[in-house]
């Protein structure tokens, strides 16, 4: 082999060295976009802020209390038929669901359920409903003014229906709020869309 022979040999392989060497950092690099939430982004809105309410034992309750923790907040009530059991049951299997692939993550959240209906749930009541899905559920009640008062800051709607052989049935919004550790909105949780995709969004947006 002649001398001009063998110096294109040694550029071709280092060229191929090369190219080689692209390959292979794109391979071990991350390709396609991050993930997605297939919740609603309400980070920077202005959903959430202080109340004052009462736990299953009398004991006093404030938003300030779960500082340095991220929240699901989600307002019902526990004579609810349908919506309330079905949204928290997605819930409560979303969290354990996390456990199981996240566990660190899912230590960080504390789930919270407000009534919408003090007239008839009392803490009693309330603490009944949560322990049904959850030893981890938190419910919350109050005085008519409280509960307004958070159902206001929250951007929440709660309304009583008309009078039934069986009882009131409230008019009331489903949304399963996520908020960071500073009470900042983060997400309108997919409940919609079961627990898988509630659980694949909690792994997302928590840190």
């Amino acid at each position: 082999m002649n001398r001009h022979a063998m110096i294109l040999t040694k550029s071709r392989i280092a060229m191929l060295a090369f190219f080689s060497g692209l390959a292979l950092l794109s391979a071990c690099s991350p390709t396609g976009p991050a993930p997605q939430i297939q919740g609603v982004d309400i980070a920077g809105t202005d959903i959430g802020g202080p109340f004052t309410l009462t736990d299953k034992d009398g004991r006093t309750v404030r938003w300030s209390d779960f500082n340095g923790r991220y929240r699901i907040v989600y307002f019902g009530y526990t004579f609810c038929p349908d919506a309330c059991p079905l949204d928290v049951g997605v819930q409560t299997q979303a969290l354990k669901q996390l456990a199981k692939s996240h566990p660190g993550k899912a230590a960080k959240i504390q789930p919270i359920f407000i009534s919408i209906d003090p007239a008839r749930d009392t803490p009693a009541k309330v603490g009944e409903f949560t322990a049904a899905f959850s030893p981890n559920l938190i419910g919350l009640t109050g005085t008519q003014a409280q509960v307004d008062e958070a159902v206001k800051n929250f951007k929440s709607l709660a309304l009583k229906g008309k009078e039934l052989p069986g009882g009131y049935l409230m008019d009331h919004s489903r949304a399963a709020y996520l908020f960071g550790p500073a009470g900042n909105p983060i997400e309108a949780l997919p409940t919609d869309k079961g627990a898988g995709a509630v659980a694949a969004d909690l792994a997302i947006s928590v840190k």
